[in-house]
């Protein structure tokens, strides 16, 4: 059983109030949270990584509980999520991939009733990397209003034989949003991909 002990937890949380237009009522809230985590394959090939996704399954609920809290606790409101991941220069894009299971499926586990695929992105990054991790609405997938994106990073990180596992969640639609398509309010029971 591969090991991947944490070195370092950060959780960035935003209001946003406006975005060069009117104050909004309420301001859109995002949060993210990230692990840095030693990677248990950096510098070699391992031809069998999927049982590694079970290992990381108490990461996904705990990252999902600290982004949870600093969203104010109420699930009922946050409404958005994405995930990602950056892997250290020893290690390969795959590494990242066993993210897919464990973060999502906490996330969902944490929020109930979500449906949509969670939004992911991943790649190898050198020291101090960043990565836009995508957004888009729990329950269906083309609610435009809440495509988005939330660049995450920890200056000093990942570290060549070091993974950065983040989950991103949000409530609320994006502040101006005007570019209509599905909306929230018109998802329907099965909609998820849609």
């Amino acid at each position: 059983m591969p090991e991947f002990p944490i070195r370092k937890i950060a959780v960035l949380s935003e209001e946003i109030f406006h975005e060069g237009g009117p104050v909004a009522d309420v301001p859109r809230r995002r949060a993210a949270a990230m692990a840095v985590v030693r990677n248990p394959f950096a510098g070699r090939y391992v031809e069998d990584l999927q049982s590694a996704m079970d290992d990381l399954k108490p990461l996904g609920l705990l990252l999902s509980d600290r982004l949870i809290a600093a969203l104010g606790g109420d699930v009922k409101q946050i409404d958005g999520y994405g995930k990602g991941a950056i892997v250290g220069t020893a290690g390969e894009l795959e590494h990242g991939a066993l993210w897919h299971v464990p973060g999502g499926y906490a996330m969902r586990e944490r929020l109930g009733d979500a449906k949509a695929i969670v939004p992911s992105a991943k790649k190898v990054g050198a020291f101090g990397s960043k990565l836009d991790v995508p957004l888009g609405h729990i329950n269906a997938a083309y609610v435009r209003s809440h495509f988005d994106a939330m660049e995450v990073g920890i200056s000093d990180g990942p570290r060549p034989d070091e993974i950065l596992f983040c989950l991103a969640m949000t409530c609320g639609p994006r502040i101006h949003n005007r570019m209509g398509g599905l909306a929230a309010d018109g998802i329907k029971a099965w909609d998820g991909l849609r």
